[in-house]
């Protein structure tokens, strides 16, 4: 909402010192947001004057255009007294005129720098203004033409043309649609500086009679209040006054013709949107209804429309002429040839304009008022005041007839306990001060002991329950006097074992040389397709939002792959010659129950609708990904560097999996969308925590991934589960330890995970560490056998074994292996 300070003046006695920037500050400070502060003439510098036409001549060029060669009036401006010369080419105007005159040394706005220079065989020192050279408007057809008076010769022209003026821009709140007028901000800076306020709509208005245009309203909950006034014999031709104009376009408006500038005027000033129709267009009485089903109306913008039976229309005996509220229609516009205008101010239901409005992809100046709430019983003052200024600018004359329909909704009433403010605030408030902060909103205010009644000003439809009147108190008395009070803790255990957990995953995959990201969570079907995920894939079957941010990712995301992919693969594409991403973050699996309940807000639910709501909550389970491409040992005097595998996913799961006292089973899987030959399953116990290896290569071409990246993706929630709370600390004994190496020949299919398992369980409690290094198949083992060689590491805490105790360990544990694997020791 744009405010010309002068225009706020005008219903309110600031002080006189009082600065644009100091009233900006106390408004903002009530709850008006400043956008901006607007001083149209700063970007003009130099002479601006006002200047008197004396000669005009004109003169024809060869190029076919004519230009005048005037000579101005502009007093002493210009140092001598004499007339100045200047070439013009418009053609609006006469001598004796009054124009606006920029002599040389000046700026206007864009940098333009005014100077004598010649031209078209004259010395032209200076230049005769249009609007849009002052930054005033798109009119560059004509110079602007003062009336007569605006002005002596010579005299500054930035007062005359209002660049003298001063505009705070507010970004205004939903819920306080009454400062979207001046009727509104200029109460807010009466309050500001506890000034005189005079309310623009408090004047003597024509009582009603059944002489006015009829007017039924059949849905008076859409419309409470319809008022109608005619005037006739006004002039389409008449100027909008320049001062209103000039009003209307501070404010952010454009001036059009005087009709149509008066309805805008008074919605501005008092925020009561107006309407206006060509009387001699209307046919019959006027009806206010809601439209049938597949009923149209071409709106003024020219769109054919079809009507739903939510929208309010109004009516005449030829049909729809309107949509309520929003927007007239084609058939009864105002033109340059109307001279009877019949002037509608109604009040509507803020819903139904709020919903016609996006139902109808409608925004209007009107509209935003109308479906935030106006005051409405200001209906008969705003329709006085619009047919005020068509009678005295348009030459119009009021015809006899007030129509009034309805009664404004009676004004609800709030009870609050006087130190509620207080308690809420922390401020010291008395009961005197909360009722007579009330009462300067607006509020009548009864006492009954500790007990106050307020009853809500029409213009504040937003004051609703006792606490909206606590802050009402809270802004007045100044949030900038609300005491900082540092919260005492409560007395609690630290962290939770779930933070603690989490913060040990994060040190560990740092230490292990990732890097944390957050991703995107939404994805759509593109990111599935380069997954490569079946039709079928339980991971393609998704949450989808009901109003997403993007319409190519409408959907919570099944996993973290996609978004950290792309992560990698755009820190790849900036020069990085190696990547290492984790992310932990829920993913959301839909539980296919139906919709969740939807509850009023005026109690609290009871146990049974909670755990409606619970269950039709998607499962959210917290989930951890990383990504490993490119370099993951860099190359240099020290050897060779080593690209990024599937081992070194698993290798990370691994350390992971130590740090959080878990033993971690690593299976071969095949599964989307790793490699299908180089996936590990990874579970504790019976419980599958995910997987991890090689992605596929057309995975890692559709992501723009290095070839042969790897990557893991874990049920975090299931693997914090079987978690210890606190890692065991390593044993260490002071006796040495005795080195076996085994080599067993396998069946090819046997898993060496599975060989390690049957040597610890045959090795016994003597066995320190055991570790393969070594795989071999050829033809020393036989086609379809390998080779596994082990080491195997024994100690004891209290003594140092003897060879015929690692012997026997060692023995045990190879006739375990060949029980359970069919393992032959190699010789």
């Amino acid at each position: 909402m744009k405010t010309p300070v002068s225009w706020i003046r005008e219903y309110v006695d600031l002080p006189a010192d009082v600065t644009t920037e100091a009233l900006a500050a106390e408004l903002t400070d009530l709850g008006l947001k400043l956008e901006a502060i607007e001083k149209p003439g700063d970007q003009i510098t130099g002479p601006l004057v006002v200047g008197r036409v004396l000669t005009m001549e004109p003169e024809p060029q060869k190029n076919g255009k004519t230009i005048n060669w005037c000579t101005v009036d502009v007093g002493d401006a210009n140092g001598t007294g004499e007339p100045q010369g200047i070439v013009c080419g418009a053609h609006n105007f006469a001598p004796g005129d009054l124009v606006v005159v920029v002599l040389p040394g000046a700026v206007l706005p864009g940098d333009f720098a005014i100077s004598a220079r010649k031209t078209y065989g004259h010395l032209s020192a200076g230049m005769i203004c249009s609007a849009r050279e002052l930054g005033l408007g798109e009119d560059h057809e004509g110079i602007i033409v003062l009336p007569e008076g605006a002005g002596e010769p010579g005299q500054s022209a930035f007062g005359v043309l209002g660049l003298d003026e001063e505009v705070i821009e507010f970004e205004i709140n939903p819920d306080r649609a009454y400062a979207l007028s001046l009727r509104g901000v200029a109460r807010e800076a009466a309050l500001a500086y506890d000034a005189a306020y005079r309310d623009p709509t408090q004047r003597e208005v024509p009582p009603a009679d059944d002489q006015g245009h009829p007017v039924v309203v059949d849905d008076p909950t859409g419309c409470p209040v319809f008022v109608a006034r005619t005037v006739s014999g006004f002039d389409p031709a008449a100027p909008t006054p320049d001062w209103m104009a000039r009003r209307i376009q501070l404010a952010g408006m454009r001036p059009i013709s005087l009709a149509v500038d008066v309805t805008n005027y008074v919605m501005l000033e008092t925020g009561r949107p107006i309407h206006g129709y060509d009387a001699d267009k209307l046919q019959g009485a006027i009806r206010v209804r809601r439209a049938e089903p597949g009923e149209r109306l071409t709106t003024l913008d020219g769109t054919d429309r079809v009507l739903s039976p939510e929208d309010l229309v109004v009516t005449d005996d030829s049909g729809i002429i309107g949509l309520g509220g929003v927007m007239g229609g084609e058939a009864t516009e105002m033109s340059a040839t109307t001279t009877r205008v019949l002037v509608e101010a109604a009040h509507w239901d803020a819903v139904s304009m709020f919903r016609t409005g996006k139902r109808h992809k409608i925004s209007s100046e009107a509209g935003k008022r109308n479906e935030r709430g106006v005051d409405p019983t200001i209906c008969e003052a705003a329709a006085d005041r619009v047919v005020e200024l068509l009678t005295t600018y348009g030459g119009a004359t009021a015809e006899p007839g007030v129509t009034v329909v309805g009664t404004p909704p009676a004004a609800g009433s709030i009870a609050v306990d006087a130190d509620l403010p207080a308690r809420v605030t922390g401020m010291d408030i008395d009961t005197a001060t909360t009722v007579a902060h009330l009462r300067a909103v607006g509020c009548e205010v009864v006492e009954d002991g500790g007990r106050l009644t307020a009853t809500v000003p029409p213009w504040r439809p937003d004051l609703a329950d006792p606490f909206d009147l606590v802050e009402e108190v809270a802004r007045i008395v100044g949030y900038r006097n609300v005491p900082s009070v540092l919260p005492t803790p409560g007395a609690g255990r630290g962290l939770t074992r779930e933070q603690r957990l989490r913060r040990r995953v994060g040190r560990t995959l740092a230490g292990a040389g990732c890097v944390e990201v957050l991703s995107f969570p939404f994805v759509g079907d593109a990111a599935f397709d380069q997954l490569g995920l079946a039709a079928d894939d339980p991971r393609r079957h998704t949450v989808r939002l009901a109003n997403p941010l993007s319409a190519e990712e409408p959907s919570y995301t099944t996993t973290l792959l996609p978004g950290l992919l792309k992560a990698a693969a755009r820190n790849v594409g900036r020069g990085a010659t190696g990547v290492a991403l984790f992310e932990t973050g829920t993913v959301a699996f839909p539980v296919d129950r139906g919709p969740a309940p939807i509850y009023g807000v005026d109690r609290r639910p009871t146990a049974e609708e909670l755990a409606a709501l619970v269950d039709a909550l998607p499962l959210q389970p917290l989930h951890l990904a990383v990504v490993l491409a490119g370099e993951r040992e860099r190359a240099g005097w020290w050897g060779a560097g080593r690209e990024a595998g599937w081992a070194d996913a698993i290798a990370v799961v691994r350390r992971l999996a130590d740090e959080l006292g878990v033993e971690l089973t690593v299976d071969a899987e095949a599964r989307t969308p790793w490699h299908p030959g180089r996936c590990a399953r990874l579970s504790v116990g019976e419980v599958v925590l995910g997987h991890a290896g090689e992605l596929h290569p057309k995975v890692c071409k559709a992501f723009g991934l290095p070839a042969r990246s790897a990557a893991v993706e874990l049920d975090l929630d299931a693997l914090l589960r079987t978690a210890v709370d606190v890692a065991p600390a390593p044993e260490f004994s002071t006796y040495p330890v005795a080195k076996e190496d085994v080599a067993l020949v396998v069946d090819a299919s046997v898993r060496a995970a599975d060989v390690g398992s049957a040597l610890r369980e045959g090795a016994g409690e003597l066995l320190e560490s055991l570790r393969l290094f070594d795989v071999y198949t050829g033809e020393q083992v036989g086609e379809g056998r390998k080779s596994l060689a082990f080491a195997l590491r024994f100690r004891a805490p209290d003594r140092t074994l003897t060879e015929d105790e690692t012997a026997a360990a060692r023995d045990a544990a190879v006739a375990r292996a060949a029980e359970l694997t069919g393992a032959t020791q190699r010789s």
